[in-house]
């Protein structure tokens, strides 16, 4: 016991006390920057990128750089917070910045903040995933950033659960396994996306073997973008809705 308190002593605290003011590197890939000018819109793998105006939409971008190292008008800040509770406003122009969008993009309901302001039990559904946002997510969990202190949890059942995340574009051998899990929340649920490949389908997009019908018959409450996704990008997303106002 004494070892165990003396080791505590030592190590100190190792979580993050301010997640929400938390420093990244600055090689983290983050919120764009865009100047308009012209870019040859095939560099991008997954067709995030848009001219008149020059625009990257952050729902399917994956974060490669591709596009950053070949045009100047482009370049991609440390900004981590992305999440949006609206899909158009995942696509950044030039006249977006980083600030204003943190301030404006995440919208919440006030039966959310009522029902979930201070607790939130979420099941994750890896629907054809990578496992790359999935082992963000359980990240999420460590102890350096120790998401469960702000009442927000994975659970293993989706009856425990206040809602959903989903992860990957949604194969067509986890369509139904989705919808399952899906209904087996009880009311009232959310449904968040998280990643790329839930998005918008990510470099999967236009494959045959997914099936996205899920997305067009319930609504999505939050978008929160990567590829993968970072830790800190999801905890600051989901406090933003549930505390919003």
């Amino acid at each position: 016991m004494f070892d165990t308190l003396k080791s505590r002593i030592f190590q100190g605290k190792q979580y993050i006390k301010d997640i929400q003011n938390a420093p990244i590197k600055d090689e983290f890939r983050g919120f764009p920057i865009i100047e308009n000018g012209e870019i040859d819109t095939k560099i991008c793998p997954t067709g995030a990128i848009n001219t008149n105006p020059l625009s990257i939409d952050m729902g399917k971008c994956t974060f490669c750089g591709a596009c950053e190292r070949a045009c100047k008008n482009i370049k991609f800040s440390n900004g981590y917070k992305l999440t949006s509770s609206k899909r158009e406003n995942l696509i950044i122009t030039s006249e977006n910045n980083y600030e204003e969008y943190t301030k404006t993009a995440v919208e919440s309901k006030k039966e959310i903040i009522k029902t979930f302001g201070h607790s939130l039990k979420l099941r994750q559904v890896s629907a054809g995933g990578c496992n790359g946002c999935e082992m963000e997510l359980n990240a999420c969990s460590n102890v350096n950033f120790d998401m469960g202190r702000f009442g927000i949890d994975f659970v293993a059942s989706p009856r425990h659960a206040d809602g959903i995340v989903i992860t990957g574009p949604i194969s067509e051998n986890m369509a139904f396994a989705l919808e399952n899990c899906y209904h087996a929340v009880p009311n009232p649920k959310l449904v968040i996306l998280c990643g790329a490949c839930a998005i918008s389908g990510g470099i999967f997009q236009n494959s045959k073997t997914i099936n996205r019908e899920f997305l067009e018959k319930y609504p999505v409450d939050l978008y929160i973008p990567g590829c993968p996704v970072h830790p800190l990008t999801f905890i600051n997303g989901i406090l933003n809705y549930i505390n919003s106002k």
